[in-house]
């Protein structure tokens, strides 16, 4: 399991920097590596001269030593006091290592040659509106996980029918590791026999009656919020358990803190059968903690409760004597617990898993640290990549794995130094992703090839856990984004500056291009939107000016009807008025006669004669009836000059004295 070669690999580097005195933790790694992770070959290189001593000293110790601790099992009951260490051993428990006396080391510890656990499979199983966490061996079947969740959904195994796995339906017989599962699955139960509302199974009643017992334990990891449901016989130790629970937190047994356990279970030897716990169901909390080595008066305080996990019996009870923690080493603090996974597995939104991960990422490192991007990849990219030339940037993708040794130092020691978090913050848009998770990492996976083509996700794929952390170095091109550069975890300070400086250089030339094309494209599409404007305006005064062209000969239509109207009119009533003039009188008439000569505006005279009695009205209509009417022209006498039209036109011509001759002429009125 990735777990236990990342557990072990930092048991190893611990002792190896204590038996050593090299402090740089880079260049204890590189020796390691060197000898292929051999703590004796890698010590024996630096201080060849105590190969001997420690030679014999870690043999002598593990022949002391049987798999789970100085005493066999036989005689775990009776512990005898140790043999005496021998010099050197007995030199470091008074003082601490040091590069200058290396005939200082201690005994290694017996850890290193405890046999491998069983490699543990995390299962997530849904059922209806519930989910269970079940951990198993890879050699249980796949019968006692159904067993397991009898217990915690209340269903019968005879009607349940688990779903999900990949080389299709199994029995309940089939050996977990025949089916060559990764260390996580996800599975789901079907009951079509149940209906939602059916009452719970009584299984666990008639279980109790069996004579082969199954304890189900639900252990909350409190740091990690999360709970995981352990299906042990009867027959397995405390110790047992305690170590099954190392593998899948991470926490080394002589670190956990326990909640839960009944006072009776006293050590850690014991079997569940006797040790007192709840059947079929008990519930148990565990978490880190809160210092590597507790003083004799706290662990007399916590054995009370039995909040520490540690025994007489324990294998790796001695290894606080080289007053070095790997917690410590790695950057864990004092935290009280373990810490909390960096992101959520399988968030529905990247925001606010980014969100969590920026949070984690202050409380363990504190608050100096590059400001990491909220939002999805694509969001990141489009940020950098897509606005103005001079406003573009480089896209730096963190990708964090817990599992990885060198997590811990990169983050502390690179991506909170000062230097390296001005410069990020200038010159790049970081975006991070924790690949710890399967699920999390299949997720980048997938924005990496849909963001950056499968050659980035194929480069991603090929990297090993003790490679990361790894930063991804990005810059966005015409056609398609281009990785500059992949810095791996095992880097320096400097290093990691001088290669953010080299991709900002070839960044910045392209940059420089980029705004020259900018510029000059602006520039065209400034002459051509000028262009635009003039003809624009240009077209808009031809119209208006043919709009005004076309009111105007409108206008002079409209009038020239109205026009026409009126004369037409005018000549209606001239003709009408014609017609209804009584004849011209003859001058042999006997009735006196009024002899009429009206002088017109443009010289002419219009003469007729008119019986003297006619009316004043029969003169006016007469003169209209030449096209003067009486509301436009005045009819006037010459002398005395009088206005004829102001008289009466009921009077006839003999009272208007207007006989028996006279002459008159027309004006206009004004």
């Amino acid at each position: 399991m990735a777990s236990d070669s990342n557990m072990d690999r930092e048991m190893i580097l611990a002792d190896f920097q204590a038996c050593t005195g090299i402090d740089n933790i880079a260049e204890a790694i590189t020796l390691l590596e060197l000898n292929n992770w051999d703590l004796v070959a890698a010590i024996n290189g630096v201080i060849p001269q105590e190969n001997g001593i420690i030679q014999s000293n870690f043999i002598s110790e593990a022949s002391q030593t049987g798999p789970y601790g100085p005493h066999s099992e036989s005689e775990a009951t009776a512990p005898t006091p140790s043999a005496p260490l021998s010099s050197a051993s007995a030199s470091s428990s008074s003082s601490p290592p040091s590069s200058s006396s290396p005939a200082l080391c201690p005994v290694l510890p017996s850890r290193h040659i405890v046999e491998r656990q069983p490699r543990m499979l995390n299962f997530h199983v849904e059922y209806r509106q519930r989910s269970v966490e079940v951990v198993l061996e890879e050699g249980s079947t796949v019968g006692e996980i159904k067993q397991v969740l009898e217990t915690e959904l209340q269903v019968p195994v005879s009607k349940m029918q688990l779903k999900g796995w990949k080389s299709g339906d199994v029995s309940d017989s089939t050996v977990l590791r025949s089916l060559h599962l990764p260390k996580n699955n996800s599975l789901f139960v079907l009951t079509p026999d149940i209906v939602p509302s059916g009452s719970p199974s009584q299984s666990s009643s008639s279980q109790q009656g069996s004579s082969n017992q199954n304890y189900l334990l639900v252990i909350s990891h409190r740091e990690a919020q999360k709970d995981y449901s352990l299906n042990f016989p009867a027959s397995k130790t405390i110790q047992e358990v305690k170590r099954n629970v190392s593998d899948l937190t991470n926490i080394p047994v002589r670190h956990q803190q326990w909640d839960g356990w009944p006072a009776s279970a006293s050590d850690d030897l014991m079997t569940l059968a006797v040790s007192g716990i709840s059947y079929p169901c008990h519930h148990l909390s565990v978490c880190r903690r809160s210092s590597p080595a507790l003083t004799l008066d706290q662990t007399d305080e916590c054995t009370d409760v039995h909040m520490v996990s540690d025994s007489e019996g324990d294998d790796f009870e001695d290894a606080p004597e080289f007053g070095v923690d790997e917690s410590e080493i790695f950057g864990m603090g004092s935290t009280t617990c373990r810490k909390s996974p960096m992101m959520p597995e399988n968030s529905e939104n990247e925001g606010d898993a980014l969100m969590h991960f920026t949070a984690e990422f202050s409380r363990r490192y504190g608050e100096c640290h590059p400001v990491f991007y909220i939002g999805s990849l694509e969001a990141a990219a489009q940020e950098a990549f897509y606005g103005k030339a001079r406003d573009r940037k480089l896209l730096a993708i963190y990708l964090h794995n817990d599992e990885s040794v060198l997590s811990n130092v990169f983050c502390s020691q690179m991506m909170c130094a000062d230097s390296i978090v001005s410069y990020l913050s200038q010159n790049f848009i970081t975006w991070a992703w924790d690949v710890t998770k399967e699920a999390n990492k299949a997720r980048l996976l997938t924005m990496c090839t849909r963001h950056f083509g499968s050659v980035v996700a194929q480069t991603i794929r090929t990297y090993k856990t003790d490679q990361f952390p790894l930063l991804l170095i990005v810059m966005g091109k015409r056609t398609s984004n281009e990785v500059l550069n992949v810095i791996e975890g095992n880097t320096t300070v400097d290093e990691l500056m001088m290669r953010l400086m080299g991709a900002m250089e070839i960044f910045t030339a392209q940059q420089q291009e980029d705004i020259k094309d900018e510029d000059e494209r602006e520039a065209r599409e400034m002459v051509k939107r000028e262009q635009d404007e003039a003809y624009r305006l240009s077209l808009e005064a031809d119209r208006k000016k043919r709009e005004a062209q076309e009111r105007e000969e409108a206008e002079q239509v409209r009038q020239e009807r109205i026009r026409k109207e009126q004369e037409e009119e005018r000549e209606a009533i001239r003709l009408s008025l014609a017609q209804t003039l009584p004849p011209e009188p003859k001058e042999e008439d006997e009735e006196p006669i009024s002899k009429l000569r009206i002088r017109t505006p443009s010289g002419e005279f219009l003469e007729r004669r008119f019986l003297g009695s006619c009316k004043l009205q029969v003169l006016f209509d007469f003169v209209a009836s030449k096209g003067y009417p009486s509301d436009e022209f005045k009819l006037l006498t010459t002398f005395p000059r009088r206005n004829i039209t102001q008289l009466d036109p009921a009077w006839n011509l003999v009272e208007a004295k207007l006989f028996p001759q006279e002459t008159l002429f027309l004006e206009a009125k004004e």
